[in-house]
């Protein structure tokens, strides 16, 4: 792993975890009888999963770092000393990406977060009314980016789950549009079905581009896809 302090002088692109070449992928089973059936999966899915073993190699807090790679290697939207603010930050992955791309990050999450050189992370709500004011104090500056991967406790009803996720992913658009630097750049993780109908005409109203993205390392099964928002309009979301 690249210090943290010390960004690379050069992107580099994520590739999809590689098998064949003559060796045997085993898939492993967990035998643990005191798991329920979902924790169960959830523990089997991370034990066969090639990302998974990828970021503890690369020393990544978590495989949905390369969510963001693989979406910066498509848009391009991580620019050197770019501000940032990182909703749901936790547990650091999309953050430490940022760091490596030379952006200045600030991040808010329920859960603390490890120190991570280069970013200043916040334990808060970010759903507090004096989250918004909390940030921006923090970050200095008008962000050129903002990032949410936030998602709701999933309940296992697909429509239920898309409603709450749908919900966070309408309060970080609405600070997004209130707060993004001119020419800034949106991202939220929606479920499939995408982002409410009026939110995302809002979105196209007030961006240059608005597109929808699967990075390959969201697992094909996962429901989860990202609106990526590129060239705010300079609009303040009270003004739309």
């Amino acid at each position: 792993m690249s210090d943290p302090e010390e960004p690379p002088k050069r992107r580099w692109k994520a590739k999809p975890p590689k098998s064949g070449g003559g060796e045997r992928q085993l898939a492993q089973r967990v035998k643990n009888k005191k798991l329920d059936e979902s924790s169960r999966n959830w523990v089997q899915r991370q034990l066969n999963d090639p990302y998974v073993a990828r970021a503890k190699a690369e020393g990544y807090r978590a495989r949905a770092a390369y969510k963001l790679i693989e979406l910066d290697d498509q848009f391009h939207f991580l620019k050197r000393g770019a501000r940032v603010i990182d909703l749901g930050a936790a547990p650091g992955g999309w953050a430490q990406v940022c760091v490596q791309r030379g952006c200045n990050v600030v991040g808010i999450d329920l859960l603390p977060i490890e120190h991570l050189p280069g970013a200043t992370f916040l334990e808060m709500d970010f759903l507090d009314p004096k989250a918004p004011a909390a940030l921006m104090q923090a970050l200095g500056g008008a962000p050129e980016i903002v990032l949410s991967d936030m998602a709701a406790n999933t309940t296992g009803h697909a429509k239920t789950d898309q409603i709450r996720t749908g919900a966070l992913a309408e309060a970080a658009a609405q600070f997004a549009l209130e707060n993004l630097a001119p020419g800034g750049t949106f991202v939220t993780k929606a479920f499939q079905g995408g982002l409410d109908a009026a939110l995302l005409a809002q979105l196209k109203q007030n961006f240059a581009s608005v597109r929808h993205a699967k990075p390959p390392a969201s697992r094909p099964e996962s429901p989860e896809v990202y609106v990526v928002a590129m060239g705010r309009r300079g609009l303040r979301f009270a003004d739309v």
